[in-house]
């Protein structure tokens, strides 16, 4: 395949790919994960695992994609012909599909919360009141299936245009933005009476708290927020120059990835113990608190606007690479194929997530494994198709790409020492599939 698209500049690279990460993974999830896992202990390994093997498996899907310069499956196929690695991109096109699927239910959600802040719906309400509203709206069959299609459809607008004109574009306005915003909040949650326990919920650790379960829920969240295992940082990196550094990029994504997760914590976790709330409320969390915050903000439900606007920013820039990563591989850089595989693969994404938008209204009482249809995808995602795809790249990375060959992509354009090299290749060698499989041994009971 040729690589007919590249990102415009370094800036749009990394502001795609932090997108990619910050999204619901950041925002979303880690709130309520760290919540139901002790708070600071799993924020603390959490770090660890980004450090440990978040950032080294990113920098391996960054040598993948670049090396190759082609999408998730003919990369590996590049590397490795006559081999049956390729198979490792189809499993991140079939994890995308199915995390885009439960992801565009809480993309829906926000839409619809965007709709009744407009319309004066949630204006002097209750923490108690915001629950009941929000419980009312998700439980909506209409409603959630209705919203889900309207994000979905505005993925599939922008992953159509291409890369630069599309995914990047929109990535620029809507990350500063985000951040801006969310310095506010988190200034305003951390000046509530009684935040200061909800500080120490998040920054200081627990460890009784930790068990195998926690380690995983947290090596789970390293990849869910990163976008490693599923093979679309090698997507991505194939639209990347070979003037750029993937060494300052991939640290420049972990930074800022959690760093937003960070204040994520800090915007979330004082308000629930000043208002006393539930830490581990589960997926709803983030609606409940965060109208109770604005509402304590003069112009407080503008402020709620806004955030929820950028919100749904931060969670479209997600779905842009999930939708890519599909669409690329089909496509094979053909623009024309682009906008109509991106109409194809997205509606089909959509119907199979309606049995998760249903999951908390007509489909509530329907389980499997004691868990929800919505639930039981985002287990499957997060704690098995991402760590095994994970595992799956740090054998690949050593195993088939010379590591002499891989210094020198890793040193174009960045000058990387031989020394930092060594860390990097030992981690991604021995350590990363190691403590991978060690997890997910000891949680299915095996170790």
């Amino acid at each position: 395949m040729s690589q007919n698209e590249q990102w415009s500049s370094r800036l749009g690279f990394i502001l795609a790919a932090a997108g990619s990460a910050i999204g619901l993974g950041a925002i979303w999830k880690f709130p309520y994960t760290a919540g139901q896992n002790g708070g600071g202990a799993f924020f603390l390994i959490f770090i660890l695992f980004t450090l440990i093997l978040g950032l080294p498996l990113l920098l391996a899907e960054f040598s993948i994609g670049r090396t190759a310069q082609s999408n998730a499956v003919d990369s590996y196929k590049t590397i490795s012909p006559e081999s049956k690695w390729y198979r490792v991109g189809i499993m991140g096109m079939i994890t995308s599909f199915i995390l885009l699927s439960f992801y565009s239910v809480i993309g829906g959600w926000i839409i619809a919360y965007l709709y009744k802040a407009v319309t004066g719906e949630l204006t002097g309400l209750s923490s108690d009141e915001y629950a009941q509203v929000f419980g009312t709206t998700i439980s909506n069959s209409f409603v959630s299936i209705s919203a889900q299609f309207i994000f979905i459809i505005l993925t599939i607008l922008v992953v159509a245009r291409g890369v630069e004109k599309g995914i990047e574009q929109a990535s620029k306005v809507m990350m500063p933005a985000l951040f801006l915003l969310f310095i506010i909040l988190v200034i305003r949650a951390v000046t509530l009476e009684g935040s200061m326990e909800g500080i120490l919920f998040l920054l200081q650790p627990d460890f009784t708290k930790v068990t195998s379960q926690t380690i995983l829920e947290a090596m789970g969240q390293s990849f869910f927020t990163l976008s490693v295992g599923v093979s679309v940082m090698v997507t991505y990196s194939s639209y990347l120059p070979k003037t750029q550094s993937l060494p300052r990029s991939a640290l420049s994504i972990v930074v800022m990835n959690i760093f937003i997760v960070l204040l994520a914590g800090l915007a979330i976790f004082p308000a629930v113990f000043a208002f006393d709330l539930e830490a581990g409320a589960g997926p709803v969390l983030l609606f409940n608190v965060l109208p109770t915050v604005f509402g304590q903000l003069p112009y407080g439900m503008l402020f709620f606007i806004a955030f929820l606007v950028l919100f749904l920013f931060a969670a479209l820039t997600s779905a842009f690479s999930m939708l890519e990563i599909i669409v690329s591989v089909i496509s094979k850089g053909d623009l024309k194929k682009r906008k109509k595989w991106a109409w194809i693969i997205g509606l089909a994404i959509f119907a199979v997530g309606i049995p998760s938008a249903l999951s908390y209204g007509v489909l509530s009482d329907v389980t499997l494994f004691n868990k929800t249809i919505f639930d039981l995808a985002d287990y499957a995602v997060s704690n098995v198709l991402l760590p095994i795809g994970a595992l799956l790249i740090s054998i690949f990375v050593p195993l088939k790409m010379k590591k002499s060959a891989l210094y020198e992509e890793l040193k174009r354009g960045s000058g990387l020492k031989k020394g930092l090299f060594e860390t990097w290749y030992f981690l991604i060698r021995f350590v990363a599939p190691l403590l991978i499989l060690f997890v997910m041994l000891d949680v299915l009971g095996i170790w």
